[in-house]
C-alpha cells in the first residue's frame, strides 16, 4: 500500500471530542457522581474509554506516522519510545498519588475497607509488591488506561509496517486476534490484583487503535474528513439509536422500558462487538460532518480541544481528583453541595491547567521561532 496524504489545517473535531471524552471519564470514574447520569455510557453501548483510544490511533498517525517517510522508522520509533517511557512516568506518579492519598485519608477518616484492592489496603503490601507495580504486573482500579496506551504505541511501528505493505492485511490481522479474543477472553495480561488479567485486554483493544489509525490515513486522502455515503450514515444513526434503546436506564428513570431485546450489558474488558461498532458509528458520523467541523471551531468547541490537546497531563490530574472525589464521598456522603464542588470545581482545575500548558507551549514556539529567525 502506498501511503499518501495531504496535510490539512488542524482539525479541532478531534481535540474536542477527545476533549469531551476526558470530561466524561472524570465524571464516570466517580461511581456517586450524579452527573455520570448524563455521560454517553446512559445512551449507548460504548463510553468515552472507547473514544479515547480511537482517537489515540488516529493522533498517533498524525504525530508519528507522518513522520516516517521524512526522518525514517527507527528515528520515529526513538520519539515513541520517549513518549512511551513519559507515559510510564506519569503512571508511576498516579499511583504513588494514589496509594498516599488513601494511606493519608484513613489516618483521619474512615473508608470501606474494599475502598482499594486488599493487596494494597495497607502500606505493609506495597513493599512486597513494589516490583509488580512497576513491571504492571500490579494495576489498581482507574489505572489501567496508560499501561494500555504504552502497549499500543509500543505496537505503532508494526501497524505501520503492515499498512505499508497493505491496509487490508494489517486490518485483517489486527481483526482476527480481536475476534480470537472475543471467542476466548481469557487470554490477556495478567495482572496480580484481578485473576481476570487487565481490565483492558490490549490484544482485543488493539483492533480499535489500528481502525483510528486507519482512518486518520483516509481522512488525509480527504482533507481531514472521512469519505461521505448518505447509506452507511444513515445505517450509523440507526444503530446507535438502537443502541441508545438497549442501553438508557429506563427504570432508573422510572420511566416505561423501551429495549426492543433486553441484552446484557455488552463486555468492556475484550471490546465487544456492540461496544466496537458504537464508537464507530459516533466517530464516522463526526469526522464525515461539516456541522461538526464548524463546531469544533466555536468558542465551547475550542475550549473541549484545549482539554484534548493536552490529554495526558488532563488526564492524569483528573485520575487524581477522582480519587479525591471517591474519598470524599466514601467519608462524607454526597450531598448537593460536594457534588457541585467536586464537579465545578474539578473541571475548572483542568481547564486553568490545560490553559496553562498551552500558554506555555505557544510562548516557547515563539522564543524558538526568534532564535531561528
Amino acid at each position: 500500500m502506498t501511503i499518501q496524504s495531504t496535510k490539512p489545517g488542524r482539525d479541532h473535531r478531534i481535540d474536542a471530542l477527545r476533549g469531551m471524552a476526558l470530561i466524561m471519564m472524570y465524571i464516570d470514574h466517580i461511581p456517586e457522581n450524579l452527573l455520570n447520569r448524563f455521560t454517553m455510557r446512559n445512551i449507548g453501548f460504548a463510553d468515552a474509554a472507547e473514544v479515547f483510544v480511537l482517537l489515540a490511533g488516529y493522533a498517533s498517525w498524525l504525530a508519528y506516522g507522518r513522520r516516517v517517510p521524512k526522518d525514517g522508522l527507527w528515528k520515529v520509533s526513538q520519539k515513541i519510545l520517549r513518549r512511551c517511557w513519559r507515559l510510564y512516568l506519569f503512571q508511576m506518579g498516579m499511583v504513588i498519588v494514589t496509594l498516599i492519598s488513601i494511606y493519608e485519608w484513613r489516618r483521619i477518616w474512615i473508608l470501606p475497607p474494599d475502598f482499594l484492592e486488599p493487596e494494597l489496603a495497607h502500606g505493609y503490601s506495597v513493599v512486597r509488591i513494589i516490583w509488580r507495580l512497576l513491571l504492571l504486573d500490579a494495576l489498581p482500579s482507574n489505572l489501567n488506561i496508560l499501561p494500555l496506551y504504552i502497549i499500543l504505541l509500543l505496537l505503532f511501528p508494526l501497524i505501520y509496517l503492515l499498512m505499508k505493505r497493505h491496509a487490508l492485511l494489517a486490518l485483517g490481522i489486527s481483526g482476527l486476534l480481536w475476534c480470537i479474543i472475543n471467542l476466548d477472553p481469557w487470554l490477556n495480561f495478567p495482572n496480580w490484583l484481578d485473576p481476570d488479567g487487565w481490565y483492558f485486554n490490549p490484544l482485543a483493544w488493539q483492533f480499535l487503535f489500528t481502525l483510528g489509525i486507519y482512518a486518520s490515513i483516509k481522512a488525509g486522502q480527504y482533507q481531514g474528513n472521512l469519505p461521505v455515503y448518505r447509506s452507511v450514515k444513515w445505517i450509523m444513526v440507526i444503530y446507535l439509536f438502537f443502541s441508545f434503546l438497549e442501553a438508557f436506564p429506563w427504570q432508573y428513570w422510572n420511566l416505561p422500558d423501551l429495549r426492543p431485546f433486553n441484552l446484557p450489558i455488552p463486555a468492556k474488558s475484550y471490546l465487544s462487538p456492540l461496544r466496537l461498532l458504537d464508537v464507530l458509528a459516533i466517530f464516522y458520523l463526526v469526522q464525515s460532518s461539516n456541522w461538526a467541523r464548524r463546531f469544533s471551531e466555536n468558542r465551547f468547541g475550542r475550549i473541549l480541544a484545549l482539554f484534548g490537546r493536552h490529554s495526558l497531563e488532563v488526564f492524569s490530574l483528573s485520575t487524581i481528583f477522582d480519587l479525591w472525589g471517591r474519598l470524599m464521598f466514601a467519608s462524607w456522603g454526597g450531598g448537593w453541595l460536594l457534588q457541585a464542588g467536586v464537579n465545578c470545581i474539578g473541571v475548572y482545575l483542568l481547564y486553568l491547567l490545560a490553559l496553562y500548558i498551552d500558554k506555555k507551549r505557544v510562548q516557547q514556539k515563539l522564543m524558538t521561532n526568534k532564535s531561528n529567525g
